[in-house]
Parts: C-alpha cells; sequence; structure tokens
C-alpha cells in the first residue's frame, strides 16, 4: 500500500486532488508489486493511451488546419512516443512514488517503456476521477511545449535527440546512420540512410541530404519502438 504522503505529493506535483484516491494509488502500481489487495495500473494503462491519442489528435487537428494526414501522423508519433511520454515523467521525478516490485532494482533505473505506461495510467486516472477536461488539461499541459516545437519545425530536429537519449538509457548505447544507397546526380542526389542502435538496423528513409536523410529514419525508428516498448511493456509485467 502506498504511503499517504506520496500521494498527497502526486497530487500536488499533478496539480489535481482525487476525489476517488483508489485510482492514483492503481495508475503508481506496477504489475511487478501488485498483491491480491491492490490491483495493477494494466487496465489504465489501456485507457489512457486512447485518451492520450484522442486528446493529442484533437489539439493537432485543430491547430494545424492546413496540414496534411502524413504530417499530422508524423508528428503525433513522435509526441506520444515513449521516450517523449518517459521524460514528462521523470521532468517532475514521478517514478519516485512508483511502486514496483523487488526484481526492478530502483525507480531511477526503470525503462522507458514502464515510465511511458505509467504516464497513460495517471491519464486514465484523472479521466475517470475527473473528466475528459482533467485529463486534456494535464495532457496539454505536458505536450503543449513539445508540440510547440512543431510549429518552428523543431521537431524534424528533435528526432535524433530523442532516440539518442531512449537509446542510452535502454541499451547504454549511442545510434548511428548508415548511408545505404546515393541516387541522382551530383547537384540533386538523394540519399537513403538506416538508423543502426548496436548491430541492429531499424528505419530506413530518404532525404536530398545525409541530415535530412538521418532525421527521417529516426523518425522512422521511433515510430518502430512506439510498438516495441508497448509490447516490451506488457511482457514486463
Amino acid at each position: 500500500m502506498l504511503p499517504e504522503e506520496n500521494l498527497a505529493a502526486v497530487q500536488e506535483i499533478l496539480g489535481y486532488k482525487f476525489k476517488d484516491l483508489s485510482l492514483l494509488r492503481i495508475a503508481l502500481t506496477h504489475a511487478s508489486s501488485k498483491n491480491e489487495n491492490q490491483p495493477s495500473n494494466e487496465r489504465l494503462e489501456f485507457l489512457g493511451d486512447a485518451v492520450l491519442g484522442a486528446v493529442v489528435s484533437e489539439y493537432l487537428y485543430s491547430s494545424y488546419p492546413d496540414a496534411s494526414e502524413g504530417e499530422l501522423t508524423q508528428i503525433k508519433s513522435v509526441v506520444v512516443s515513449a521516450p517523449v511520454l518517459a521524460q514528462e515523467i521523470a521532468a517532475v521525478a514521478l517514478e519516485k512514488f512508483f511502486s514496483v516490485g523487488k526484481g526492478m532494482a530502483n525507480q531511477e533505473t526503470l525503462p522507458i517503456s514502464i515510465l511511458a505506461n505509467l504516464f497513460e495510467a495517471i491519464v486514465a486516472a484523472l479521466y475517470l476521477d475527473g473528466g475528459l477536461e482533467v485529463a486534456r488539461h494535464f495532457i496539454l499541459s505536458r505536450m503543449k511545449p513539445e508540440i510547440a516545437k512543431v510549429e518552428k519545425d523543431e521537431h524534424r530536429k528533435n528526432f535524433k535527440s530523442i532516440l539518442q537519449h531512449y537509446a542510452q538509457r535502454e541499451f547504454n548505447l549511442t545510434p548511428t546512420y548508415r548511408v545505404v544507397s546515393e541516387s541522382g546526380p551530383d547537384h540533386l542526389k538523394t540519399f537513403e540512410v538506416v538508423a543502426v542502435i548496436g548491430n541492429t538496423e531499424y528505419g530506413r528513409a530518404g532525404g536530398r541530404s545525409k541530415k535530412e536523410a538521418e532525421q527521417e529514419a529516426a523518425a522512422s525508428t521511433l515510430e518502430m519502438i512506439k510498438f516495441a516498448t508497448q509490447d516490451s511493456g506488457k511482457r514486463n509485467k
């Protein structure tokens, strides 16, 4: 059972006082620590993922009326990616209050996928306790700075840094980028690049310069990681 002072501290961080504290307790309980009297946050993660996706999608749709479906999808894939969600949890040190099993070591070294799932569980707890507006306020208060980078086209510069943060934390490795092919005349070359972490190749993409292709390969890799971390998160439960 989580101490009352921990629940009070989390509510202060969130800027919201729960009517039903059991929802917050569940959100802060990983499957590795659950017992007969305390369910884990697995079901909340499921709901939180849907609420998060809907809120971010609606915000992007309303804020960028000239963006294509493909552009909106790419922006969303970065904003709701596991590395970004984990980064938001770490920014306010919420992992300190997360109840995990003894085999999970300490909260400071939790996998990014688990921290991302914690973010989604908190979103769901806020949604169930306070409704959609409460959940929307929390999501956008955390995500608007990330989304704002899109307005300056900084999201394309951010793909590589987000991927680097993920790879260094998860594998203690720095991603590299390898040119797979070059085509076209010298003044109009197109480069195809693949992102590599360790000995594993991930996303491939093309661009008019190596830098552009690397950013697009990193973006493709982040999209792959989004689904991979969801699967690994379920296996870690």
